[in-house]
């Protein structure tokens, strides 16, 4: 199975690509240089596997919650190569691929996956382990971080949990981790294609996947931040 995945739904920008057992992969901290970037990082990784692009069998992208102009630029992009090449998508949520990227690499069980969303508020959700995938318990939510603390991370504490924390959200706000119930990793704070194949096979195999037609970013907010500008209400 050849599956090519990119992200670019925070400041990192990142893109992998699994051939047969093989995995090539390229992560970058880029702000505002995403779609500079991405394509070269494409260009790399299928030059060092030495194949093309309509050699693969799926794409895949980061589908968010993220920054909307980065979330907006890999669904793009994502549909750019889908329409050159005709090939099936698979969308992957990015809590999802940080919460995977903890078992992997730290072989945790419970993961709660929580990003900085602006506006004073998370992106946030439960994750546990099930078949070798994290799998999201409940919903992905945007949440004031006291209102995630209380609905999502203290009903778990209650549970007796051993609960570890990935993404931006647990340095950008304290209240998140009242109490300091979760134990987050400072290594693990955005999103990474590389940790996205894994979620890629598993969402393939349940026939998951989308034409070009059906590909949709996933914001969770539906409110864009701006400033209101002078004399307007």
């Amino acid at each position: 199975m050849n599956i090519l995945i990119i992200d670019t739904s925070t400041e990192a920008c990142s893109v992998a690509l699994q051939l047969g057992e093989q995995q090539f992969h390229r992560f970058e901290i880029c702000p505002q240089q995403h779609s500079q970037r991405l394509l070269p990082m494409v260009d790399e990784v299928l030059m060092e596997a030495n194949i093309k692009l309509a050699q693969l069998d799926y794409l895949g992208f980061g589908r968010g919650p993220g920054s909307f102009t980065g979330v907006r630029i890999a669904t793009g992009m994502i549909q750019g190569l889908a329409l050159g090449t005709d090939l099936p998508v698979v969308a992957i949520s990015t809590l999802a691929a940080m919460a995977q990227q903890a078992y992997q690499l730290y072989d945790v069980q419970n993961v709660i996956a929580a990003t900085d969303a602006r506006m004073d508020e998370v992106y946030i959700g439960h994750y546990q382990l099930q078949q070798n995938t994290m799998q999201l318990m409940g919903d992905e939510q945007v949440l004031a971080p006291e209102l995630a603390h209380q609905q999502i991370i203290q009903p778990l504490v209650t549970q007796q949990m051993s609960l570890m924390g990935t993404g931006t959200g647990w340095q950008a706000y304290s209240t998140l981790n009242e109490g300091a119930a979760v134990t987050p990793y400072t290594d693990i704070l955005y999103p990474n294609a590389r940790y996205m194949l894994k979620l890629a096979e598993q969402a393939i195999a349940q026939g998951e996947t989308q034409s070009v037609e059906q590909i949709q970013p996933v914001y969770l907010r539906d409110k864009v931040t701006w400033k209101k500008l002078p004399g307007r209400e």
